[in-house]
């Protein structure tokens, strides 16, 4: 993948349907997946939305072969490995025998170091054979130094930065991996809410979007006005994803998020996979409701 594949799409992280006995669902899948290429939507990554990190070793084979085959020819679908080392190492052999163009390491947090997590990426992408995705979730996981090592290596097709700021556009961090690396080469990884100080102010090349799995229209909108330079018109789009949203960051973004997609119609996930549970009453009619306003939102071009 090259910087040109997200000037044009926004990277969708999209849940992961279950039927009633825990297995991955190719028709509910495929169901999502139309909707979001309906909405114009030509990049699927599958990580932690998709809850990923617990996903069974005996199932990832048969999940990436469903993905394939639910996605359209001009969808490229981007996987997870990891976040253990062990794991993501087997992972890449799987990885290797199928066409995905790069994939992505979700970041494990605990018994790991900076320069451990550097060598851990550069063997994952040596035995993959390709480019990857590397995710900087947590300050301190990997220095943007160690970064642009890999960078230079030709390690890494994209970079996914998703370190929460109170004030996305102070963030010494990310303002080192900018002046380090291509910018075009990070992705603003925690959906439109700070995407576009990221594009703006950093220069970054796209952004990821789960919100935007409900109302892909509109996240491509918020894209579209962005690479144009309508930064009114691109916020007063991104404005429409704040009810959502703001649910998603106080209740949890992966749980809310997988609730969202069935609640507002558009495709059954089933019960989320363990560790993961799903929202109390309460919260669960909030969220129908913030999601059932954002789909009626989603009108497709004319």
């Amino acid at each position: 993948m090259t910087a040109a594949s997200y000037q044009t799409s926004v990277i969708a992280v999209p849940p992961l349907a279950r039927s009633a006995d825990g297995t991955v669902c190719q028709v509910q899948n495929t169901r999502l997946i139309r909707h979001m290429e309906s909405g114009g939507v030509r990049i699927l990554l599958y990580g932690g939305n998709a809850n990923f990190y617990h996903i069974r070793p005996s199932e990832f084979a048969s999940t990436l072969t469903i993905l394939t085959d639910a996605a359209g020819p001009e969808t490229e679908i981007v996987p997870s490995a990891g976040p253990a080392y062990g794991m993501m190492m087997d992972q890449a052999a799987i990885l290797r025998t199928h066409p995905f163009r790069t994939a992505m390491v979700l970041p494990h947090v605990g018994l790991n170091t900076p320069d451990g997590v550097a060598t851990g990426l550069r063997h994952f992408a040596e035995k993959f054979g390709r480019p990857i995705v590397v995710y900087m979730k947590n300050e301190g996981y990997i220095t943007p130094a160690l970064v642009a090592e890999l960078v230079k290596d030709g390690l890494v097709s994209w970079i996914k930065y998703a370190i929460v700021r109170d004030d996305p556009s102070k963030d010494a961090v990310l303002s080192e991996l900018a002046d380090r690396v291509d910018p075009q080469l990070i992705v603003s990884g925690i959906g439109e809410q700070p995407a576009l100080v990221h594009l703006d102010q950093f220069k970054l090349g796209g952004f990821t979007t789960g919100c935007g799995c409900v109302a892909p229209v509109l996240s491509q909108k918020v894209l579209q006005l962005a690479k144009k330079g309508d930064w009114a018109g691109a916020n007063a789009v991104r404005k429409q994803f704040e009810l959502l949203e703001d649910l998603r960051n106080e209740i949890n973004p992966v749980r809310v998020l997988h609730e969202a997609v069935t609640l507002s119609g558009v495709a059954d996930m089933g019960t989320i996979l363990p560790l993961l549970s799903g929202l109390n009453p309460v919260d669960r009619s909030r969220v129908q409701a913030a999601a059932a306003a954002l789909l009626a939102l989603n009108t497709h071009p004319e």
